[in-house]
């Protein structure tokens, strides 16, 4: 990637500190109708020819999230998004609790589990001391080394030392979470500075091969009092942390890590070394728009990431750090920003190089036979120019100087579940010198666009995901059935092919709809014409009953129409729940006849 910086246009000023606890020529233009710019339009670029290594999803790691014994949420929600790390040690489950409140194993007992799940997931685990200990920001009376003496942090230690042993596992030690904050820290800094030492030796003595992170700081690098004390200690007693953190909550990746940079120059402080953000994004900027934005500067960086999470109580663990929700029934659902760290995952090949501008960034990859943008920017609206170079650098992709170029956008629904994206745009374009410019009308502040270059003819070959539009359920075969006559229904979507769709041209308009797992056709039972005909699938036979055309409603949705009874395709009774049954209907115009599709 391109390592100019940006100074993004923050929409929101900074937080004093986290309560967690926790030059283009391209004539080829695609534009979309726009809301008319609520602030000044910007530009980026992209530029394929310019490639670097192999996306490692760095940004893809939050603070808690799992419930308390680690069961919970769903893997595929983890899996989905190439989940790298996991933050934790027990905070509120008890207050107070821990050691300093006679509830250590409990503490431990579900930081065992997260982190023996965080491993089954391909993930790695980051052990938050201070929970376990008890200083969550629950007030409590002891610290370690109160009145100079150490003893019963002595013990401490020796205990964890002894259950990460006997459990085996492996975890990245972080001693103490925001120790510049009261909250956290309520003690002299001499105090946290003997405390550092000591765990440190204790932990590289247990575990030589553990990584060590610190400080932690509730805030971003500086040339502070602060810093400079820490550093000058952990050098001259030969105890720096083997990963440097701190929270940007809000801040820029880029910029504090130059900041890092910077700092640990001064000191002969050997860099560049592992950097860890491991609280980003505050409360008010988890959202599609600023999650995407944190991603791209993340990569940018160089720096690894992990999501900030606000919750409390029983919600801290659990809901993925809020990235979902849960219905009625207690059945998980993803936010937008989830399907934006989806979409990340999906970048594979090599990164590209981009060119930000101030309120925008991206994180663009390309791949054989496919090349991918994820927009980020949530500080302000506005049409945004993507200004795309180089498309003769990559495989398969451009035919006969043209490809296809689909945009879909990520909804925020005001933090309520999300189905997923939504196509914005799916046009084939004529390249002149190898570049195409895409014009996207970033009108929600919280919303965000993602951006897939295909080959011209790739529309045929697409696997998508079809939405409801009253429920957010996804039309399903059920129990991933093969046969002649399973019914379609709706529900979560979970990545299964029984709900991958291939919208296959019939004709005058109209598509067989093809399920990915049989290889079936959508179809109106027995050709039916009567309201309530089940829907369902059967072998492909070019029936009119298994032909269906797209009508526009509104809002971007559409109605789904049989062409042997002009009906539409309906949720019965308006049903929300996973199982309710899709049926033919005369046309409404409910909500319960419109449908989204997205690429998957």
């Amino acid at each position: 990637m391109s390592t100019v910086p940006a100074i993004r246009a923050r929409r929101r000023g900074l937080l004093a500190a986290a309560l967690v606890v926790c030059g283009i020529t391209a004539s080829a233009v695609v534009t979309l109708t726009a809301t008319p710019a609520a602030a000044a339009d910007e530009s980026i670029s992209v530029n394929f020819a310019v490639a670097g290594g192999s996306p490692t999803y760095r940004a893809s790691g939050w603070i808690y999230g799992m419930t308390e014994n680690g069961s919970n949420p769903p893997s595929n929600f983890f899996t989905d998004v190439k989940f790298r790390y996991m933050r934790a040690g027990g905070a509120q489950l008890s207050s107070p609790g821990g050691w300093v409140a006679g509830t250590y194993d409990r503490r431990w007992n579900s930081t065992l589990a997260q982190a023996r799940r965080t491993a089954a997931l391909g993930g790695q685990f980051i052990m938050l001391v201070h929970d376990i200990w008890g200083a969550d920001g629950f007030p409590i009376d002891r610290f370690p080394g109160d009145n100079g003496n150490w003893t019963d942090y002595d013990n401490y230690l020796t205990r964890l030392i002894n259950d990460v042993r006997a459990a085996g596992i492996t975890v990245q030690w972080d001693l103490w979470n925001e120790p510049n904050l009261s909250l956290f820290w309520n003690r002299p800094a001499s105090q946290y500075l003997e405390m550092i030492r000591r765990g440190t030796q204790r932990v590289r003595a247990a575990f030589p091969s553990h990584l060590i992170v610190g400080p932690s700081y509730a805030g971003v690098p500086s040339t502070n009092s602060w810093w400079a004390t820490y550093l000058d200690y952990v050098k001259a007693n030969n105890v720096i942390p083997d990963i440097f953190s701190w929270h940007s909550l809000p801040g820029d990746p880029v910029a504090n890590v130059a900041v890092a940079n910077s700092i640990l120059s001064a000191r002969n402080i050997a860099h560049p070394r592992p950097y860890q953000i491991n609280e980003y994004g505050a409360s008010n900027e988890q959202n599609p728009g600023d999650g995407a934005w944190y991603i791209a500067r993340l990569e940018r960086a160089g720096a690894d990431g992990l999501r900030a999470n606000w919750a409390s109580g029983g919600n801290l663990h659990n809901d993925l750090a809020s990235l979902l929700v849960r219905n009625s029934a207690g059945v998980y659902q993803p936010k937008g920003e989830w399907w934006v760290y989806r979409f990340y995952a999906q970048q594979t090949g090599l990164i590209s190089s981009v060119t930000p501008s101030p309120a925008y960034d991206a994180f663009a990859t390309k791949d054989n036979g496919n090349a991918k943008i994820l927009i980020g920017g949530g500080g302000t609206t506005g049409n945004l120019a993507v200004n795309i170079q180089g498309l003769n650098t990559t495989s398969g992709i451009v035919q006969n100087n043209q490809l296809r170029v689909v945009v879909n956008r990520i909804p925020f629904n005001n933090g309520g579940a999300v189905s997923g994206p939504m196509q914005h745009s799916n046009t084939v374009v004529t390249l002149s010198n190898n570049g195409t410019t895409v014009n996207l009308p970033h009108s929600d502040i919280n919303e965000t666009f993602t951006i897939e270059l295909r080959p011209p003819g790739a529309t045929s070959g697409s696997w998508e995901r079809v939405t409801s539009r009253h429920s957010g359920l996804v039309m399903d075969v059920s129990g991933i059935s093969t046969a002649d006559g399973a019914l379609v229904h709706q529900w979560q979507w979970l990545s299964g092919t029984n709900q991958q769709w291939q919208f296959q041209d019939a004709g005058g308009g109209y598509f067989r709809v093809v399920a990915r797992h049989s290889g079936k056709c959508l179809d109106v039972s027995n050709a039916s014409t009567v309201d309530g005909a089940d829907v369902l699938q059967w072998t492909c036979n070019n029936g009119m009953n298994q032909q269906w055309q797209w009508v526009a409603a509104n809002g971007g949705f559409f109605t789904l129409r049989p062409r042997h009874s002009g009906k539409c395709l309906d949720v019965f009774n308006f049903s929300t729940v996973n199982g309710g049954r899709l049926v033919q209907w005369t046309c409404t115009g409910g909500v319960n006849q419109q449908w989204s599709r997205a690429i998957v």
